[in-house]
């Protein structure tokens, strides 16, 4: 027997072939599967199971954020024709809301936080005219300002105090 043909003989039976005569002491490898995206997949899910299940038992954990204090803000416009109207409203991050060409008399009433400024805003437009605005904290008024002209500007603010402490006596 050559060198190539004991190579082929060692080959054949590291691999299990034995020309069909498989011996009781031979082994027969059957291919594995490939089972690394299953690994892969399973370690995904399991580690996105666990952020999901800390935040659901992180939470429960933290006691619920008081409500903020507000108080009642009336604005008010007053005027012929369109103006665009900016106010402060419930946003505890002191944004204004902002709505456009506004048809006249506007009246709205909404709470704002104790600590933020209400303020209403007025801008008329291009063919300007006459507008006023108001403000009314708590149903006592504080403030009134006019627009006059082409582009009029009037802003009406005031101020609320800041909410006490929890722990301040009264």
């Amino acid at each position: 027997m050559g060198a190539e043909e004991r190579e082929m003989a060692a080959e054949t039976a590291e691999n299990g072939e034995n020309g069909g005569n498989s011996g009781p002491g031979d082994r027969v490898h059957a291919p594995r599967p490939d089972r690394t995206g299953l690994l892969i997949g399973g370690a995904l899910l399991a580690v996105c199971s666990g952020l999901v299940l800390y935040g659901v038992l992180d939470t429960a954990d933290k006691p619920a954020k008081p409500p903020v204090p507000t108080a009642a803000v009336t604005y008010e416009v007053t005027g012929k024709g369109t103006a665009d109207i900016a106010y402060q409203g419930r946003s505890e991050a002191g944004t204004a809301t902002v709505d456009r060409a506004v048809a006249l008399p506007w009246r709205k009433t909404v709470q704002v936080p104790l600590g933020k400024p209400p303020l209403v805003s007025i801008t008329l437009g291009e063919k300007g005219g006459q507008a006023s605005c108001s403000l009314a904290v708590r149903g006592r008024h504080v403030q009134t300002a006019s627009a006059y002209g082409r582009f009029g500007r009037a802003t009406c603010q005031a101020e609320l105090n800041s909410p006490e402490p929890s722990g301040a006596a009264g």
